[in-house]
């Protein structure tokens, strides 16, 4: 799984960060109510946006989406900011400590979690009814958190991850490129097939198991308040039961389960491995990378729910200027808008308008245009799959428990309630 944007600290850290900052939700007033009534005032005055890493490269672009802001709300003046890639999130937690966030801030919901939990950002669906009905479902819902009353964002760009398969490789080793697996089930016997045509020097499957394969799996991961971890359930130990035999059986390198494993998607460039998965426009990159692949690819939508990749735009409590905060926010994320930066970069937009836009939802008939309608269409029901409460920690104790059960060093239910009980460990810490 690929995003576009840096890898952000945890929301563990960042709330830890805050509390330690000695800002509460207690240490402010709560004017909700006073700032959801202003958000529908007159948009005047000074307003601030703050960008990540955007800068150079899509200078002119930003300029000129606050430009035309700016003639549309004649006299209201935009301060532009932009913080590196580097250190954004402790940049982020200085202003919040400091209570100088800028009036639209941009928060990927990992961000966003720690300051909505102290209660400093502004419920947008409340200071902007139509939200839900103009934004994809997915989008919106990255902003609501578990055990937090609201929606603290509006997303922007999206991205979402497809099957990409090797059509060469695939029909060499006795599998038919019309006929792509489209289940777990599917995809081991396929496998099975690949692996006995190519002696084993071809795998199509060259990944371990996630939390999103859990979920796809029927397997709820975390609890409704958002407190505790649940996906040690019987559910989970067959799917982690169904790799370990695959694995077993050599359907797998044998390095998949080590630090030192290459990875799924150089394994795939190598010509190794016959499926890997990526953004709607990996066909396009790996073109410059590997020419004599790229024409090679076909691509599906992914099994099960479509994992999203979210950016958004979220509005303090402290914006002294609501009303400008959140047309100035709306003006970014607008389908027009959103679709100007699509073409600029490899994302996609988040407004349900956008769906009728050719430039996404119709392919050139190029197996890369092919790949980017699957992906575009994909968001319509694509979800974080991973709570955005797992950080970097939990996520090197949920690894190597999953690693030791397919590698038959301890069985899969043992495996998951270890997992779950140092998460739910690290989750209270």
């Amino acid at each position: 799984m690929r995003r576009i944007w840096a890898a952000v600290t945890t929301a563990a850290v960042a709330a830890t960060v805050l509390t330690g900052c000695g800002l509460s939700s207690d240490d402010r007033s709560d004017d909700t109510a006073a700032k959801v009534a202003a958000a529908t005032g007159e948009v005047k005055g000074k307003v601030s946006l703050q960008t990540w890493a955007l800068k150079p490269k899509f200078t002119a672009y930003v300029q000129g989406v606050i430009d035309g802001f700016r003639q549309r709300y004649p006299g209201v003046e935009v301060e532009w900011l932009d913080q590196p890639g580097d250190g954004y999130s402790a940049k982020v937690l200085s202003q919040a400590a400091a209570g100088t966030l800028p009036d639209v801030v941009n928060l990927p919901p990992d961000f966003a979690l720690p300051l909505a939990r102290q209660s400093l950002l502004l419920d947008v669906a409340k200071a902007d009814p139509k939200l839900a009905e103009e934004y994809v479902a997915g989008g919106v819902d990255a902003y609501r958190f578990a055990g937090q009353d609201g929606t603290f964002g509006y997303p922007w760009y999206l991205n979402t991850d497809v099957n990409y398969w090797n059509s060469e490789l695939l029909s060499r080793n006795g599998l038919d490129p019309k006929n792509l697996p489209g289940t777990l089930d599917e995809l081991i016997a396929q496998a099975r097939t690949m692996k006995e045509k190519s002696g084993g020097s071809t795998y199509l499957m060259s990944r371990k198991p996630g939390l999103g394969d859990l979920v796809n799996a029927g397997v709820k991961v975390m609890a409704d308040d958002g407190r505790s971890f649940t996906f040690n359930t019987p559910e989970a130990a067959a799917l982690l039961d169904k790799y370990r035999a695959a694995y077993k059986d050599g359907l797998l390198p044998n390095d998949v389960l080590t630090n030192t494993y290459a990875g799924n998607s150089k394994l795939f460039n190598a010509g190794t491995a016959a499926w890997t998965t990526g953004g709607g426009n990996f066909i396009s990159s790996l073109a410059t990378d590997n020419p004599t692949l790229a024409p090679k690819m076909l691509s599906s939508p992914a099994m099960g729910t479509p994992p999203l990749y979210v950016q958004g735009l979220s509005i303090p409590k402290s914006t002294k200027n609501p009303a400008a905060a959140v047309a100035l926010a709306r003006w970014v994320t607008s389908a027009e808008n959103q679709a100007r930066f699509a073409q600029l970069t490899s994302i996609f937009p988040s407004t349900k308008a956008s769906a009728g836009d050719p430039f996404f939802s119709r392919s050139d008939g190029t197996n890369a245009g092919d790949a980017k309608v699957v992906a575009f269409t994909s968001l319509a029901k694509a979800k974080i799959l991973q709570p955005v409460q797992v950080d970097d920690a939990m996520s090197t104790v949920i690894n190597q428990q999953i690693a030791l059960a397919i590698s038959g060093d301890t069985s899969s239910k043992q495996a998951l309630d270890t997992a779950v009980e140092r998460c739910n460990q690290l989750l209270k810490g």
